[in-house]
């Protein structure tokens, strides 16, 4: 897609998923308050630096301790002052739309207007053993619990909806009202046609990424854009956030070694399968997705992503599958000290 993208200030995240795993080379695990207070030391770190954004997942299984993100959400905003705060995503296939808007709405107000809403379907399906849906609709599910939630977020006064998965809803206003319109986002992942349908329905799109080219995932942004402005909304209400694993070291082979043994890692334990070691190794070409390597590959890989994909915001996983706190502050050091001052640098030339 040709486009004249609008002058935005592209935006800097962090975000956790919330995972709770063993260490693979100790084999000990942190106890889950532990965690928790890893998770909310992150984001008011994250505020210190400058960064834009600070999002938590939502998962319905063993190691993890997000279960109930918007509780951490709600810590967050007690905790911090001027981050964006979100959910990254809210797995919305497994809950109530009318609860995401009060639990959501209520962290807008204690955070002085500063949340965010990513709703996804899971990639996981714990969740809904968990709360008794059938995945077998797990598709239809979603779409109207997504659609029933923007109309909410929209107009919360006098709803009356009626749809084949919650009961209706027959003049019915929502209550606390947020302090302005939370902006909504679709998240996908590797899916094409859900990245459409965000176009179509003019929510902003959440791409998450685990590995490949960037050119990849270009393909399903511009086909986003062109849908949404086919739809008649403008590029400036089409946000895009993308998001992935990331680790950065002083020395490169060091980043890739290790991340990738904590990122099998956790691939194993959440999803039963390894990552793809020879779609990792191609990580060290600036033309990957993957986000590893030392400062100046970094640079160039976020450099390139931008260029080709010209986001409004770059978020960045660094504590995953069992990483100890000394991995975890070194990324997030260099990313605040070294990788994004360079990057910010070279865009305003």
């Amino acid at each position: 897609m040709q486009a004249d993208y609008p002058e935005m200030p592209l935006e800097f995240g962090l975000y956790t998923l919330g995972d709770h795993m063993p260490n693979p080379m100790t084999h000990e695990q942190i106890p889950p308050q532990e965690r928790l207070r890893q998770i909310i030391k992150l984001g008011q770190l994250a505020e210190q630096a400058g960064f834009d954004s600070f999002q938590v997942g939502e998962s319905h299984q063993q190691y993890f301790v997000s279960q109930s993100h918007f509780s951490i959400l709600a810590a967050l905003a007690a905790m911090t002052k001027r981050i964006k705060i979100g959910s990254s995503v809210t797995t919305l296939s497994v809950l109530d739309p009318v609860r995401v808007y009060e639990d959501a709405t209520t962290i807008d107000l204690l955070s002085n207007g500063r949340m965010e809403l990513v709703a996804g379907r899971a990639s996981r399906l714990g969740g809904f053993q968990l709360y008794g849906i059938d995945q077998e609709d797990y598709t239809d599910i979603f779409e109207e619990k997504l659609a029933l939630l923007k109309q909410l977020l929209v107009h919360p006064e006098a709803v009356t909806w009626s749809g084949r998965y919650r009961s209706s809803l027959h003049q019915q206003t929502l209550y606390p009202k947020p302090l302005r319109k939370l902006p909504l986002y679709r998240g996908v992942g590797n899916t094409a046609s859900s990245a459409i349908k965000a176009g179509q329905a003019g929510l902003g799109l959440y791409q998450a990424h685990l590995a490949g080219s960037t050119n990849m995932y270009k393909h399903r942004i511009d086909s986003y854009r062109k849908a949404g402005v086919e739809a008649g909304y403008t590029l400036e209400e089409l946000p895009v956030q993308t998001g992935g694993l990331t680790m950065v070291k002083k020395n490169q082979d060091d980043a890739f070694r290790t991340a990738y043994r904590y990122i099998d890692h956790g691939f194993v334990l959440a999803n039963g399968q390894h990552f793809n070691k020879r779609a990792f190794a191609q990580g060290r070409s600036v033309k990957s997705i993957v986000n590893v390597g030392d400062p100046a590959l970094v640079i160039d890989k976020l450099l390139y992503q931008y260029e080709h994909l010209h986001q409004n915001r770059l978020s960045f996983e660094i504590d995953f599958g069992g990483l100890p706190w000394s991995d975890i502050q070194e990324t997030f050091d260099l990313l605040a000290e070294e990788v994004l001052p360079a990057v910010k640098r070279q865009l305003k030339q």
